[in-house]
């Protein structure tokens, strides 16, 4: 529960200061798209490695109250590895494109 807080507030203060880092102006330098598609893949990449380690530990611990459905767990944990990574590798490519619509 603390690690929730933890990134929930890191999140806020992200949010928080999104605004004046990348308002458009004329008193500002130039631009820097790429800056906000490294936070977003950094943030992809962050959520990518929680949804696969939340998928991995339900397996692993399904598979320890129950071995003889240890099939039948693997199956539906790839499936649903492949869902988070699919989603995270999706939010990759929108963040690469990022510097490039802008």
């Amino acid at each position: 529960m603390r690690l929730a807080n933890v990134l929930l507030l890191a999140l806020l203060v992200i949010l928080g200061t999104a605004s004046p880092l990348f308002a458009q102006g004329t008193a500002a330098p130039p631009n820097f798209p790429g800056l906000g598609a490294g936070v977003g893949m950094g943030l992809a990449i962050v959520g990518i490695g929680l949804g696969v380690g939340l998928v991995g530990h339900a397996a692993i611990s399904g598979i320890a109250r129950q071995p003889e459905q240890a099939g039948a767990i693997q199956g539906v944990m790839f499936i649903l590895a492949g869902l988070v990574e699919g989603a995270g590798i999706i939010a990759l490519v929108l963040c690469l494109l990022l510097p490039l619509i802008v």
